[in-house]
């Protein structure tokens, strides 16, 4: 990736408002109550610049945070337990706690690869990475809203990473490691993520908290903390703006505070539901998806949403409004737009959450 240009870097804060006054009018706002709420990022927030650990621990550090979710295997430039000691010290003397994560150790999903062998011993080899990096967690994934899609929907999926937990449960228990599922990509609903860490064993396995995927799952992120909240070990957060459309609604995930979502009625309950557990922000700004809940054949994929949980999510769409997708400028190189893009949202987060929201424990 080639680096950006100085003229070409200001023309894509000019296009995505992402400029000065942004900035300063962020810097103006006054914290409305300082909670005692660890902050971090996931490095997935800032994927298009590349960076391996070392560099991501740096980076979070420069950011005065305290926790940094590596999630995925590929961050590593080594699995060799050297590497990942060194790596683990750097994090201690920076002051940073490191979450370490995979993506899908579900067998039967489309999202399942076998770069690192079958669902087991991927699973397994995260859990050695966790437990040698000092982390808590072993944060993966079941799939995507496609696992939905099959004939017999998303119960044979649950199932098969449910086998897939208690295989590794040994392993996890010895290692001091809780895995952490995530409600990942319109893939479950709070509910079911609920049902797969209760029929696996709540003792050693624990939620990734996600309130983006949380509104691709017909959720408003409030409820389903609400839900998945007493089981939260790790977390991935960021915005969105919800609104309505003639085929239901529209979504699009935001930086923090460019949303419709109440992030201070979120985090108030977050700070009671999972005490001692970070706000990593995962930034994934700009993509919007459509949720034509008015279309009949929607709702195949749902047999079991209850009214409640929709009712709130239909509420937050009628409190929204509509946003742009994000664009690369012309004549800017694409992956230099992404990457100044992904970094300048991450970064107007990690602002927001400290000056407006009172998030972090570091002065």
């Amino acid at each position: 990736m080639g680096s950006i240009r100085r003229r070409e870097f200001g023309q894509v804060l000019a296009a995505t408002g992402l400029g000065l006054a942004a900035g300063s009018s962020r810097s103006e706002a006054m914290v409305t109550k300082k909670r005692r709420i660890p902050l971090g990022f996931d490095n997935y927030s800032i994927r298009a610049l590349g960076w391996k650990a070392p560099r991501l621990i740096q980076y979070a550090a420069s950011l005065g945070l305290d926790s940094c979710l590596l999630s995925d295997l590929h961050v590593y430039d080594s699995h060799d337990d050297s590497y990942l000691k060194k790596a683990r010290a750097q994090a201690d003397a920076a002051g940073i706690r490191l979450h370490v994560g995979t993506g899908s150790v579900c067998p039967t999903s489309s999202s399942f690869k076998t770069d690192f062998g079958s669902a087991e011993e991927h699973l397994a080899l995260t859990i050695r990475i966790a437990r040698i990096l000092g982390s808590p967690v072993a944060r993966c994934f079941l799939g995507t809203r496609q696992d939905r899609l099959g004939p017999d929907g998303i119960e044979p999926h649950m199932k098969s990473t449910v086998q897939v937990f208690r295989k590794l449960r040994s392993e996890a228990v010895e290692a001091g490691v809780r895995i952490a599922i995530e409600n990942h990509a319109g893939d479950m609903q709070a509910r079911e993520t609920v049902r797969v860490i209760e029929e696996a064993g709540s003792d050693f396995v624990g939620a990734t908290v996600d309130s983006g995927n949380a509104t691709w799952s017909l959720e408003d992120p409030v409820r389903n903390l609400e839900i998945l909240g007493p089981y939260a070990v790790s977390s991935g957060i960021r915005d969105s703006m919800v609104w309505e459309d003639e085929a239901g609604a529209r979504v699009q995930w935001a930086a923090l505070g460019d949303g419709c979502v109440d992030l201070e009625t979120y985090m108030d309950r977050f700070a009671q539901l999972c005490p001692g557990v970070p706000i990593q922000l995962e930034t994934i700004s700009g993509v919007q998806r459509s949720v034509p809940y008015l279309k009949e054949d929607f709702w195949n994929p749902y047999p079991a949403v209850l009214a409640q949980d929709f009712a709130a999510f239909v509420a937050l769409a009628k409190r929204g409004t509509p946003l742009q997708p994000f664009a690369v400028p012309e004549g800017v190189d694409p992956a230099d737009a992404a990457a100044s893009y992904q970094k300048a949202e991450l970064e107007r987060s990690v602002r927001y959450c400290k000056e407006v929201l009172g998030l972090g424990l570091k002065s």
